[in-house]
């Protein structure tokens, strides 16, 4: 991170991933609305193919790119590391970076693992995958709320609100392990993963574009990083207001969007469910008329039998 690339490419992951969830955990509602149960991650098409692991092969894939960018291919000597072994204060964020990637790839992976073990139960999977997903979101919260980089200008604001939505993470997925059939929790979990991706995209843009800085801001170069200061106190809280500002609007269209999205695919999937008749068909229909009919010649031939019976008494 710690330029436009950095920040646009992890957030690409994240807005996929968050829309792959919002998908899924929709359609699995609509098909299966009384027995839905929350997924920690999801299997295209059919459980009995090759791709069953797919998405978190995509995010290992994804985990093991972003720490080998951020510690061998970023920097300048492709090493972090100083002459003598020590990790220079230029390179912090880096590891800092990287711990965050190495968490979701040990989720990830430990999550294939689990998967295939047989002695454990569905329930059971699904409640320590939902935990590894917890651990490695308190992990990134951690690591961008103590970050070693100074984000004291606009780009601190980014981040400050970005940890909020991290947060909404963290504990829709923590309540994913005790509410596993509540769809209300994998919704908004999808929403925010959704909306963290779609909001590092836009602080790659936003902080990394010169065009489109605050007016009174500019890119200073500190310590070969590009960082956003503002001349006077005034630009800085204009500069943090927009950014504000900026967020609201996009609480806005995320929840137009997930809602729509919601609506549509339970429009197409509510479709599906199928109805039937509590009443008769023409089946029934004959078989009770057949039914009546044979109870009313039995109670003809009772009453003939208790005529009969009554005239040779009488005699």
């Amino acid at each position: 991170m710690g330029t436009l690339v950095g920040h646009v490419a992890p957030g690409f992951g994240f807005l996929l991933i968050g829309l792959w969830h919002l998908f899924n955990n929709i359609k699995l509602h609509a098909l299966n609305p009384k027995s839905y149960t929350s997924r920690p991650w999801f299997i295209p098409w059919s459980s009995n193919n090759k791709f069953k692991y797919i998405e978190l092969i995509l995010i290992m894939a994804g985990s093991m790119a972003s720490v080998a960018m951020e510690l061998f291919i970023g920097p300048e000597r492709h090493q972090p590391l100083d002459p003598d072994g020590t990790i220079p204060s230029n390179h912090l964020h880096n590891f800092e970076h990287s711990s965050i990637s190495l968490t979701f790839f040990v989720f990830a992976s430990f999550s294939i693992i689990i998967d295939k073990l047989n002695t454990v139960s569905q329930p059971a999977k699904h409640g320590l995958s939902h935990l590894l997903a917890a651990i490695a979101f308190s992990q990134q919260l951690l690591l961008f709320h103590l970050h070693s980089a100074d984000h004291m200008g606009p780009e601190g604001q980014y981040h400050l609100l970005l940890q909020l939505l991290i947060f909404v993470s963290l504990a829709t997925t923590l309540m994913g392990i005790g509410l596993p059939r509540s769809f209300l929790v994998s919704f908004v979990r999808s929403i925010s993963i959704f909306f963290q991706g779609l909001w590092m995209i836009v602080m790659g843009y936003m902080l990394w574009t010169p065009s489109l800085i605050p007016k009174g801001c500019f890119l200073n170069d500190e310590e070969g990083h590009q960082v956003v200061r503002c001349s006077s106190h005034e630009a800085l809280h204009r500069a943090n207001s927009l950014v504000n500002i900026e967020f609201s609007w996009f609480i806005i269209l995320v929840t137009v969007f997930a809602v729509s999205v919601y609506l549509g695919l339970v429009k197409v999937y509510g479709e599906k469910v199928e109805y039937f008749s509590l009443g008769f068909d023409e089946e029934d229909q004959e078989s009770n008329d057949d039914v009546e009919s044979q109870k009313k010649s039995f109670v003809h031939v009772a009453k003939v039998f208790s005529s009969g019976a009554h005239d040779h008494m009488a005699r």
